[in-house]
């Protein structure tokens, strides 16, 4: 193979050896791949031509190959090497298909035989268990048959003896020691009265026995009450063992309670309240109708189960989950019934407690709703305060007054959602007279929703009324604006909403308590809203007042030159006014305006016609004038209509900006009598009242007003004026019209 097959062979014997109709020998091709045994190499010489020497050099190989064979023969070898290596290729991929079906069988059986091992070992262990298990119980059930029956015969051989003996006659017991086996055996039984272990059940047979064996009554009572206390405070200590200290100083970080309300009561009721039943009923039972000792002490017994469960009731922080309050309470009522037929005089005291429990969840809840209301002022103060980016606009009064008022209005429907579960059908002390009458009216309609609507306009309303602590920002003025209109709207419609809900909810009785009328807490809301307006105005006409005053005071007025424009501070004053009209028109109705005069009508924006201004100034200026200035000025006052500048203000908007145009004004009038004028001063006050004039009277709700007011100014500062000379009307005109 060797020969046939090795670089050192000939070319044409490859060839020969390789193409007689593509014959191959089956796994021969693979040998030459092993390489040789160690004998054949050390014998062989080392030839750089042969392939499968370790020697093998390329192109020593190729330089052989070119020189010796000719390119047929090159081709045949190398379709010979193709077809060897294909056959390689197909034996080896042959080999790996068996290496696999044998793993995976072998994998296959070896699991097999596992999983059959462990099924037969895993029921045998199951066997050995389940036979152990129930050696093991039966084992313990022997046991405690045992104790069982040494127990019965421990604790009822008295009994038994005492029915043994009383079957005999009695001529035929020697009487002393009949006498010594009563004694022995009222020491037993009482002895077994202080027994800790002892229920309720087998003290209650003890004292019976004793009444038999004419023990006195009085003693047993004693004793009874004594052992049944001992037992009643053990379960009251294990409640109070739950509650944290009562002291007052550590309120603060007192942790909160590990169970809630409802697990308490139930383990209260459950525990205490049944042996309390049960022992007072066993004591009537025993000692007929002697309840003289058996009152009080329940009675003192119960007082302290009620402070424990006020305690906890106590520390209900917060809202928490009301139905949870509600199913406590009324687990509480219904399994102190039983109690409350033996013992009626706890009755009191345990309505009480549920009245307390259900009027401080009610001023919880009003507590709630003012911090809700106060939270929504907040957000309303700061969308109000907050910057606007450029270009973008941030909510409008009307839809901050939605959101407020739509807030407020759900967080209250919650709240009475909430409270009503105290009055459902399914509770037990909803039946009470106090859930009948006096909290429905006392509690949720007087302490909550009317508290609430008042409390909302004392609120409302000391943003006006209250002085600003220092240092404190004031209320901006859309903030009253806003305010007063929620109060306006809670007078008109929202309070009798929500008191018709309130009645829905929670009828009142005919022989109730009385409560507050609708009416009243109507003009309680108009009252809030009248004064946040009227603050409104004097905020809004004082911030304008204040620009006139500043513009009068810091002006030389003597050595001012002569006017060619309107002042700027004018036209920042029509500016102001013209957004605070967009402000107001927001949130109330436009109003009713007098009928303007010819002159408006004629000139949408002029007043001083020009019939009307020589008229006015001539006589009054011109130095030969026989009448004094002054004098004629208190003359048109007497025939003129009195402007009253601080009067109410309506609900409209054209009231409102009557207001603050009034306050403007009346302040540019005192400022400009304070001051004195020269002949150019008089004809800028001449040329800045037109301006207004021209601007502002269409604010107002009746032009005479502006009109009045600006006259007044004109006349004062003709009357401080050392040189009254006006400018012509047609010159103030053009001025006016090209500022």
């Amino acid at each position: 193979m060797a020969e046939g097959s090795g670089a050192g062979g000939s070319p044409e014997a490859a060839a020969g050896s390789t193409g007689g109709g593509g014959w191959r020998r089956p796994h021969g091709p693979l040998q030459r791949y092993y390489g040789p045994s160690t004998a054949e190499a050390a014998e062989a010489a080392l030839d750089p031509t042969d392939i499968n020497e370790p020697h093998f050099d390329p192109e020593v190989f190729m330089n052989k190959v070119r020189s010796e064979c000719p390119l047929g023969q090159l081709l045949a070898r190398e379709a010979a090497l193709g077809r060897e290596i294909r056959a390689l290729d197909s034996d080896m991929q042959t080999l790996l298909y068996e290496n696999y079906n044998k793993f995976i069988s072998a994998t296959g059986d070896l699991l097999r035989n596992f999983i059959t091992y462990l099924l037969g070992s895993s029921s045998q262990v199951g066997v050995g268990l389940f036979s152990q298990a129930l050696s093991n119980r039966t084992r313990g059930l022997k046991l405690c048959q045992g104790k069982l029956k040494l127990k019965i015969r421990t604790k009822s051989f008295a009994e038994r003896v005492l029915r043994d003996w009383n079957g005999l006659p009695r001529e035929g017991v020697d009487s002393p020691s009949l006498e010594v086996f009563q004694l022995s055996l009222a020491v037993a039984l009482s002895a077994m009265i202080w027994e800790e272990t002892l229920d309720p059940k087998e003290l209650t047979e003890c004292v019976e026995m004793l009444l038999q064996l004419e023990e006195p009554p009085e003693e047993l009572s004693e004793e009874f009450l004594s052992q049944a206390g001992a037992r009643l405070e053990a379960e009251l200590a294990a409640l109070e063992a739950e509650l944290p200290s009562s002291d007052p100083s550590g309120a603060a970080t007192t942790p909160p309670p590990a169970s809630d309300i409802l697990d308490f009561v139930d383990r209260g009721s459950s525990a205490f309240v049944g042996t309390l039943c049960q022992l007072a009923s066993s004591y009537r039972a025993l000692f007929g109708a002697d309840t003289g000792r058996l009152e009080p002490f329940a009675a003192t017994l119960a007082t302290r189960y009620f402070e424990l469960l006020e305690r906890r009731l106590a520390l209900e922080r917060g809202l928490g989950d009301t139905s949870l309050l509600v199913r406590a309470l009324d687990r509480f009522h219904r399994r102190l019934q039983a109690l409350l037929e033996l013992l009626p005089a706890g009755a009191a005291a345990a309505a009480t407690l549920v009245a307390r429990a259900a009027r401080e969840r009610v001023d919880r809840y009003l507590r709630a709703l003012q911090t809700f209301f106060l939270g929504c002022l907040g957000d309303v103060r700061q969308a109000l305060a907050a910057p606007r980016p450029a270009g973008k606009e941030g909510p409008g009064l009307p839809d901050l007054l939605a959101t407020l008022a739509t807030s407020v209005l759900g967080q209250l429907k919650a709240v009475l959602a909430y409270v009503q579960l105290f009055t459902a059908r399914d509770v037990a002390f909803a039946s009470l007279p106090y859930f009948k009458g006096e909290f429905c009216v006392t509690a949720v309609r007087e302490g909550l929703v009317v508290a609430f609507v008042r409390w909302l306009c004392r609120t409302a309303r000391g943003f006006a009324d209250g002085p600003a602590e220092r240092g404190a920002p004031a209320a901006p003025p859309a903030l009253l604006l806003l305010l007063a209109r929620l109060c306006l709207d809670y007078e008109s419609s929202t309070i009798s909403y929500i008191l018709t809900l309130t009645d829905e909810q929670f009828p009142p009785q005919d022989s109730g308590p009385p409560v507050t009328p609708g009416p009243a807490l109507c003009a309680e809301a108009r009252a809030a809203a009248q004064r946040l307006l009227d603050h409104y105005v004097q905020v809004q006409g004082a911030a304008v007042a204040q620009m006139l005053r500043k513009s009068v005071e810091t002006r030389d007025w003597l050595g001012t030159v002569e006017p060619r424009n309107v002042r700027a501070v004018m036209k920042r004053v029509v500016e102001d006014i013209t957004a605070i009209d967009v402000q107001v028109g927001q949130l109330f109705e436009e109003g009713v305006r007098r009928a303007q005069s010819s002159d408006s009508s004629r000139r949408a924006f002029s007043v001083y016609s020009s019939s009307r201004a020589p008229s006015r100034y001539a006589p009054s200026y011109t130095p030969s004038a026989p009448m004094d200035t002054h004098l004629l000025s208190n003359i048109q006052k007497l025939f003129s209509e009195r402007i009253d500048i601080f009067s109410p203000v309506e609900f409209n908007k054209v009231s409102v900006l009557t207001g603050i145009i009034k306050i403007s004004l009346k302040t540019l009038l005192e400022c400009v009598r304070l001051r004195t004028l020269g002949r150019f001063g008089l004809q800028q006050v001449q040329v800045d009242g037109h301006y207004l004039q021209l601007y502002l009277w269409r604010f107002a709700s009746d032009e005479r007003v502006v009109q009045g007011l600006l006259d007044e100014v004109a006349a004062s500062a003709a009357h401080r004026c050392l040189d009254p000379v006006p400018m012509e009307h047609s010159v103030v005109e053009l001025i006016c019209e090209r500022g």
